[in-house]
């Protein structure tokens, strides 16, 4: 066997003879065991530690992985050596066991206030119970096929559930109603030759109305890159949702009212009973000023959209992960032992934070290098303890000043960047860098660059909710510069590869075999010692072998010095570029970013050849808000399409179309008020909205015809229509808003990303609800006559 397996074995390798006597690697090398050259570290608390990473593959199940890793991690633990132990630091479980509690909360509070609005609206406790049953079967078939089509329960998927609770027993209110109504009118009939007919009264508007509040997300499944990650199982969990609600509408509903529905007085409710003393006048009033109507409704549309440029706007609301990432930036040029004794010091400075649980850092690279960086670079994660306990701040951004303020202090000129574990990943996967927003500069001169970015740092300083600002290093890195004279060196006859060999063999070192150990490998490495190569001196005094033996030192044929070069090169396309990052406190995204844009076009003036680009979190709201502008018109054109299937009229579909942008007069006005930015979320929230103001409409006007086709008069079919139908509409605006109030007022992980969408639902229901009532019937009768008068 000829492998190596000792240090003899190395030492007695031969390396040449002189005159018979060999000469072996012993006499030239110190020999010894030694550890790998170390490129990164790990601290925990203050402390020396080592650390392991769980990589997900793509499209894996989070939590299902981080489970069984736990299960593994018990057997491992098994193995260790005495007074070592494996402790997790930073779980992504946690999180998602956090936002699926928050949901998963949200849907049993909405689901009660649903069947309490029921109760209320339906005042017969037969019917409440055959729609409140409905609930249940429809999230029992959407979980059914969700489990088919593999869609997990995650946040999102869950919050489309949430989202679509209040609409999955519209169908079933719309028909129970009209059931009862007409059981109660229509005793000495048979009781399901009476349900028949009163089902088939209505299915038709039931049927198309849930198709068109599906046909509504579809831009939900148009959206690409991030968003579309996020909220693709929303929407497919809202399809599938009023698909199952269609289901149980038109073929369960029906069959369980057979068993449980019995005639009554029909007799309203107090609540229903009152709402129609109040309301009939009011409609009365509308009916006979119409122009009136038309105006103040137009009016207020029109003022809604005078709000829009006063309300922020912003990819997506900040999610609440319970543990923080602040990205340390050193000088470049850093040992890695002085970066390691620096994050000692930052570590015992957050220690000193009752709120701070554990803090971990990885400096640099690791053996497999994952994530590498430079020994100047680390992003510690600080794990907090519960909201409960905290004593410094009342809440993250609180907490997150005192901590700049106090680092800032303890260890100057040293860089922060705080932000979150997956949202500091999120950045950067969007833009490149670790910050909410990037503006890169692409050129050609690495100088050019830098002063332009220096100038362009000044400009954002200057604006209002600028944080953790930043510019990429990409200067400051000391270099030995060896410059080789080829005529020196010709002269003796050296090449220049002899003297680059030299050279690296020096610094670098050499690996010229490895050492198995069973299934272990190990790499021989040769390297001068640390005396021979700790200097300028020492290094120009390195031999360089002769063709006819000897050596010359190498400050003979070369100039030695120490130079300043540049950090690192970064590109991007092909060009080199610098990036100046920040991060955005206090204002929205969207109005910084167009802020600080006017500010640099006007202040930084640009070469020939070079470019600014924006990046960061904005570009996906941009993205996502461009391509909705787009899908959103050709939707509300398939919506007509299928409106003017549904009544066979083009009046009738343009009538209740145009209910659409009144139902946005709440949701902007709720977004104003709230001051809450118009996000993703929001912009979904505003969809679903146009799907209930549609359902609403299709409800009303297809009863005002029916009542036409029976022969009355215009105005009296208006009115009889409004005041039968009074309670399907409160009911299908009710049982959506109330499903969604648990959304608005919760505080748990997850909710800030849903809140928006609950503010401009539930806000834009209280309006679209009052306009249907009152605008949409005076449309129907402009629309109606036979002369339009103005």
């Amino acid at each position: 066997n000829s492998l190596l397996k000792t240090l003899e074995d190395i030492g007695n390798i031969v390396i040449t003879s002189s005159n018979g006597t060999p000469i072996y690697v012993k006499d030239v090398a110190e020999l010894k065991l030694g550890a790998a050259f170390t490129q990164g570290a790990v601290v925990k608390n203050g402390e020396d530690a080592m650390a392991g990473i769980i990589l997900l593959i793509k499209g894996g199940n989070s939590r299902d992985v981080v489970e069984k890793v736990k299960e593994k991690m018990k057997e491992i633990a098994k193995t260790l050596p005495e007074g070592v132990k494996a402790v997790p630091f930073y779980d992504r479980a946690e999180l998602v066991q956090r936002a699926l509690s928050t949901i998963i909360s949200a849907l049993a509070e909405g689901s009660l206030f649903i069947v309490l609005v029921l109760f209320i609206f339906l005042g017969n406790a037969r019917s409440a119970i055959v729609v409140t049953l409905s609930l249940p079967l429809t999230m029992l078939f959407t979980f059914i096929v969700m489990r088919q089509l593999g869609i997990t329960a995650n946040m999102m998927s869950l919050g489309g559930l949430a989202i679509a609770i209040g609409m999955v027993v519209d169908g079933a209110v719309v028909i129970v109603e009209n059931t009862y109504r007409h059981l109660s009118e229509r005793k000495d009939e048979p009781v399901i030759h009476v349900i028949a007919e009163s089902v088939l009264e209505v299915m038709r508007p039931v049927i198309f109305g849930i198709m068109i509040i599906t046909v509504v997300f579809l831009p939900l499944f148009t959206l690409t890159d991030v968003e579309g990650k996020m909220f693709t199982p929303l929407a497919v969990t809202i399809a599938i949702a009023l698909i199952g609600s269609l289901l149980v509408s038109v073929l369960i509903v029906p069959v369980l009212s057979s068993f449980i529905l019995k005639g009554g007085n029909e007799e309203d409710t107090r609540l229903l009973a009152l709402v129609k003393r109040k309301f009939k006048p009011l409609l009365a009033w509308a009916l006979l000023n119409r122009k009136r109507v038309l105006v103040i409704s137009i009016a207020a549309f029109v003022a809604s959209l005078a709000l829009l440029p006063f309300i922020g706007k912003e990819f997506m609301p900040v999610l609440q992960e319970g543990h923080l990432t602040v990205q340390l930036i050193r000088l470049p040029g850093i040992s890695l032992r002085d970066s390691i004794a620096m994050e000692k010091k930052f570590h015992k400075v957050l220690m000193t934070f009752p709120e701070v649980e554990t803090v971990v850092s990885k400096i640099g690279a690791a053996e497999i290098a994952s994530d590498p960086m430079g020994p100047e670079l680390s992003d510690p994660i600080i794990t907090l303890k519960p909201r409960k306990e905290w004593k410094t701040a009342k809440d993250l951004s609180g907490l997150i000043d005192k901590m700049r303020e106090k680092l800032e202090a303890s260890l100057p000129g040293v860089g922060f960047n705080f932000s979150q574990p997956i949202a500091l990943r999120v950045d950067e996967l969007i833009s490149g860098v670790k910050s909410q927003v990037a503006i890169k500069i692409f050129g050609d001169d690495l100088d050019t660059l830098k002063d332009k970015a220096d100038e362009v740092a000044k400009v954002m300083s200057g604006v209002k909710g600028t944080e953790d600002l930043r510019i990429e290093q990409v200067s400051g890195q000391p270099y030995l510069h060896i410059d080789i004279d080829r005529q020196t060196m010709s002269r003796y006859g050296i090449n220049i590869s002899d003297v680059q060999e030299i050279i690296e063999l020096a610094l670098a070192g050499g690996q010229p075999t490895e050492v198995f150990e069973g299934d272990k490998r190990f790499a021989v490495q040769i390297r001068f010692p640390e005396s021979k190569r700790n200097s300028v001196e020492a290094i120009g005094s390195l031999l360089v072998p002769l063709p006819e033996g000897g050596g010359i030192p190498l400050r003979q044929i070369s100039r030695l010095s120490l130079l300043e070069g540049p950090n690192q090169i970064s590109r991007e396309e092909g060009q080199r570029r610098i990036v100046i990052e920040c991060n955005v406190k206090g204002r929205d995204i969207g109005g910084f970013v167009k802020e600080a844009e006017a500010r640099i076009s006007t202040q930084v003036k640009l070469p020939v050849g070079y470019t600014i680009r924006w990046g960061g979190q904005f570009e996906n709201q941009e993205r996502a808000m461009q391509r909705l502008m787009v899908i959103v018109p050709i939707t509300l054109l398939m919506i007509f399409l299928l409106l003017y299937m549904t009544f066979n009229s083009l009046k009738n579909a343009a009538l209740i179309i145009l209910n659409v942008p009144f139902s946005m007069v709440g949701g902007i006005v709720a977004l104003f008020i709230s001051r809450q930015y118009l996000s993703v979320p929001a912009s979904v929230g505003f969809i679903a909205l146009f799907g209930v103001a549609v359902l609403n409409g299709v409800v009303l006007v297809s009863y005002f015809n029916q009542l036409r086709q029976e022969g009355s008069p215009l105005e009296e079919a208006i009115k009889k229509g409004v005041e039968l139908r009074l309670r399907p509409v409160l009911m299908t605006a009710s049982v959506t808003m109330l499903g969604l109030v648990p959304l608005l007022f919760s505080s748990g992980t997850g909710s800030e990303i849903q809140r928006p969408l609950a503010i401009v639902v539930v806000g834009g229901l209280i309006t679209s609800t009052f306009l249907t009532l009152v605008v949409l019937p005076t449309l129907y009768q402009w629309f109606e006559e036979e002369k339009v008068e103005f």
